[in-house]
């Protein structure tokens, strides 16, 4: 998953995007790195602690779908049927995570292939993990089915009236399942230690068109009625699903893209060096494993950047603003068909496996088509954000292996750690060993777990073999494990810099001591990563003079580029620059993608007036927030509403 282009800094990322049959256990405990770096056990360490299902007694191998989708109630129904691999001859039961759902009745095939009701149990909910659910399997069924129902309120779909969509004509209907939302609207072992294939028959109403992460076909006939496959083995949070207005535009003979029919031919443009990026990442890690890849641009309410679900990424219509400045998200989506996808972490405290592996590798495709210069600009925002975001109290998430117990949330991963330390990491390595050697040890990695949940010590074990021990000397085991186990980053990290950057840091200097814009003849030749650094590099605050004169300028005010108003609108707010105020509450109600609304908010909440301000906007926008979106922005009003109640004061004495 991409949280962000320029990552984002604050907590929240996943996964994943942005996602295994285990492979065999680690045999060996690494050596503790430092002093905070005691190692659990692997049993503890590969432990989900997410999921209620017993992966080591019985997984689900095939999933078949019968759904129908309901605008009108903002509900899916049907019967989801597994098939079953018992792996504990002793066990009895399937269990299976399951979050807000309606459960209308339980079946299992028996040895004659006729359906008999099972017996199950749906347990209390838990705020965090949900319903778990109990089916009693005394024959040890080699498949059930259970027919059930989702709550208009699930947190892993959302319900646009047509109103929230591009064309605003009709209703629309997505899915986003990681890290543990797909148990919303579908029960299964929501754990990416169980992969399964799927096939799904999914009935709407004739004007909709649907796609999952599966085979769709770019001739499909519009009619109410679609059937899917999907012939690889995934793990649940890339079952995906959409509904809409949505037509199909080629890029090439295996990639295209699917909008809204006021949307496609802007993402075909901008988008229109997929199948190059492709091609750079085959040639480097091996071929594309997936058949097709197709790009769906959702409605400006998606909550993240991208999400990989495989075949079809996911991606915000916020990253097409006409220039391809953006594009490095279909890169990181993409990598993710070799690192998440195809190779996958055991557990969300592995999150770095996918993230951070995934950013080396998006970031290795934007220097081979796009030159060193624009990697080099991506990769210092990051790390600046990196900087900003980990502090004294964060530390046990600044570990890229997370010790069991330290993340109360699969979700709140720090983004710092699992993408941008991550891709250090790879970058560390692929500096010491060289990047030839690195690359082929990285495309073996892929080989030979590929299909497969590993975990942090898994990876330690293998890159301790072919890599530490192949070529000696160059990397110690107490070096590797600082990056594993210890929070921060290791002094030895190489660092980059960015001429670019200098020149826009000079130009901000400059208008800081005498007050003299950048001129255009150097500001016209800007990307949005030099605009990003000029506006990062502010003080704090600015005069409402200061903000006026470059507004005048740049035009900041009402842009269309997400990443400089998730930047000026903050500003703004500190500075008292209120001639932002009506096209920043505009903005917040347009976009649902937290990335760039969330820093606005945090802004705001900090002021009494700024408060006002942003429960005012949230009401405005919650309709077309996912529900995501919602809980985040719920909590940020909650902390300072209940930082601004007067405290009680002590008895006297």
């Amino acid at each position: 998953m991409r949280q962000t282009l320029l990552l984002l800094s604050a907590v929240v990322a996943l996964a994943a995007g942005c996602a295994r049959e285990s492979a065999p256990a680690a045999t060996s405990t690494p050596p503790a790195a430092g002093p905070e770096a005691a190692m659990p056990a692997d049993a503890a360490a590969r432990h989900d602690e997410y999921s209620y299902a017993e992966p080591d007694k019985v997984k689900t191998t095939e999933l078949a779908l019968e759904l129908a989708i309901d605008f009108d109630r903002k509900q899916i129904a049907g019967t989801a049927t597994y098939t079953l691999d018992w792996l504990d001859q002793a066990a009895h039961q399937l269990v299976l995570d399951t979050r807000g759902l309606a459960i209308d009745k339980v079946e299992g095939a028996g040895k004659d292939g006729q359906w008999a009701p099972l017996q199950y149990e749906l347990a209390a909910a838990d705020p965090l993990l949900g319903s778990k659910l109990t089916i009693q399997t005394p024959e040890r069924n080699a498949t059930v089915r259970i027919a059930y129902k989702t709550s208009p309120d699930a947190s892993g779909l959302q319900w646009l009236a047509p109103s929230m969509t591009e064309g605003k004509q009709q209703p629309f209907m997505f899915s986003q399942s990681q890290q543990i939302h797909a148990r919303s609207w579908v029960p299964l072992q929501d754990t990416t230690q169980v992969r399964f294939t799927y096939t799904a028959h999914v009935t709407a109403p004739k004007d909709a068109m649907v796609l999952m992460s599966a085979d769709n076909d770019p001739d499909a006939a519009r009619d109410g009625d679609y059937s899917f496959t999907m012939p690889q083995k995934i793990p649940s949070y890339l079952l995906a699903i959409a509904a809409g207005d949505l037509v199909f535009k080629p890029i090439s003979e295996r990639s295209g893209v699917w909008a809204e029919p006021a949307m496609v031919d802007k993402a075909q443009q901008e988008f229109a060096d997929t199948e190059k990026m492709i091609q750079t990442a085959e040639s480097l890690y091996g071929p594309y494993r997936w058949g097709r890849y197709d790009i769906l641009v959702l409605p400006p309410s998606f909550p993240y950047g991208g999400m990989e679900n495989p075949r079809l990424t996911f991606a915000t219509p916020t990253v097409i603003v006409g220039d391809k400045s953006l594009v490095s998200l279909v890169a990181h989506e993409l990598a993710h068909s070799w690192s998440g996808n195809l190779v996958t972490f055991s557990t969300s405290r592995d999150a770095w496996l996918n993230e951070g592996v995934t950013s080396y590798v998006e970031n290795r495709i934007v220097e081979a088509l796009y030159g060193k210069p624009q990697a080099d600009m991506e990769a210092v925002i990051a790390r600046a954000e990196l900087q900003d975001e980990f502090t004294d109290g964060n530390k046990p998430l600044q570990r890229l292996a997370i010790k069991p117990g330290d993340l109360d949330d699969p979700d709140n991963n720090l983004t710092g750690t699992v993408y941008t330390k991550g891709a250090w990491f790879m970058q560390f390595l692929e500096q010491r060993f060289g990047r030839a050697d690195f690359d082929a040890f990285l495309r073996g990695y892929f080989d030979h777990f590929a299909f497969q949940s590993i975990s942090s010590e898994q990876f330690r074990d293998y890159a301790k073999t072919n890599l530490l021990d192949k070529y000696p000397g160059k990397v110690s085991q107490q070096e590797f494990d600082a990056w594993l186990y210890e929070p921060g980053i290791p002094a030895a990290a190489p660092q980059v810099r960015s001429q670019r950057f200098s020149i826009v840091d000079a130009a901000r200097i400059a208008w800081q001591g005498n007050g003299k814009l950048p001129p255009p003849a150097l500001t016209s030749a800007w990307s949005t990563q030099e605009w990003v650094r000029f506006l990062e590099g502010m003080p704090e605050t600015l005069t409402v003079e200061q903000l006026a004169a470059l507004d005048a300028a740049y035009h900041f005010t009402g842009t269309a580029n997400g990443e400089l108003a998730q930047r000026w609108y903050p500003l703004a707010v500190r500075s008292g620059y209120h001639v932002a105020d009506g096209e920043m509450a505009a903005f917040m109600q347009r976009v649902g993608r937290r990335k760039l609304i969330m820093p606005i908010y945090a802004a705001l909440v900090k002021t009494p007036e700024g408060l006002a301000f942003a429960k005012d906007v949230f009401a405005k926008a919650r309709p077309g927030y996912h529900p995501i979106t919602t809980g985040s922005v719920e909590a940020t009003i909650a902390k300072a509403e209940e930082g601004a109640k007067p405290s009680t004061p002590a008895p006297a004495p």
